[in-house]
């Protein structure tokens, strides 16, 4: 096998696996979004499994764009390497080149320009207070989401339990979610002498604790979008000479 053919095998492995992992990514996030009864009564079998975990039934949407965006990736990758489309090469390498400056970018943000990005988080923060006091406890995907986040977490809110002050939730029951206090009765005294900490004081304290691993995985990444980049366009020029 010449270096052409290894390269080809490399690419259809590669995007294969992409592809098949995007396939079943995808066959159960509509599974749960479609069959969510089913979804639940297995979860609700799992000894010891929370009253919470059922909420996890709606990252359904969630698993549905990330399984649709890998089977496209490895479809496009696959079937480049195979029919030596250089058509389909080329939109690979966008793709995977977009979502590498895009990540690029993300981290200069993070880096270079740290007070735009705090209040970027700030103004997203504001945005999900919003949400929470508009939707939960009225909105079932968002009611969802929060519980299924906050108990994962362990926290409370986006900020803390003030989030949720005038929400339908709070309107109609007088009470907080269950996370926001370490007792059953969960009113507002009781939510403040708890003390739980907002999910995204406890996101920033789980990045900051595994900041090696993350970047030791985000540079893996890194060097897996440059190999594709690097193989996908040295296929499209190879055909491109073939065919001259």
């Amino acid at each position: 096998m010449g270096c052409f053919g290894f390269l080809k095998a490399t690419m259809f492995l590669f995007n294969g696996i992409i592809f098949l992992a995007g396939s079943a990514i995808l066959g159960v996030g509509i599974w749960v979004k479609v069959d969510s009864g089913s979804v639940l009564s297995a979860l609700q079998k799992v000894q010891g499994a929370p009253g919470e975990l059922g909420q996890l039934l709606n990252v359904g949407y969630l698993l549905i764009a990330v399984g649709a965006v890998l089977l496209i990736l490895g479809f496009l990758g696959c079937c480049g390497a195979v029919r030596e489309s250089r058509c389909m090469l080329l939109l690979f390498f966008i793709v995977i080149l977009i979502v590498f400056i895009v990540e690029i970018a993300g981290v200069i943000v993070l880096l270079v320009f740290k007070p735009l990005a705090e209040s970027l988080i700030q103004r997203v923060g504001d945005e999900a207070v919003k949400n929470i006091r508009k939707d939960f406890g009225k909105n079932k995907d968002t009611t969802g989401l929060w519980n299924s986040t906050m108990a994962t977490l362990k926290c409370c809110g986006f900020f803390n339990y003030t989030d949720f002050t005038g929400s339908p939730f709070v309107n109609e029951t007088g009470t907080y979610p269950s996370q926001c206090c370490s007792r059953s009765a969960c009113n507002m005294t009781a939510a403040f002498d708890s003390a739980v900490s907002g999910c995204f004081g406890i996101l920033k304290k789980l990045i900051d604790d595994n900041v090696v691993i993350i970047i030791a995985v985000a540079l893996g990444i890194a060097a897996l979008e440059l190999a594709a980049m690097t193989v996908s366009m040295t296929l499209y020029c190879r055909i491109g000479s073939k065919r001259d």
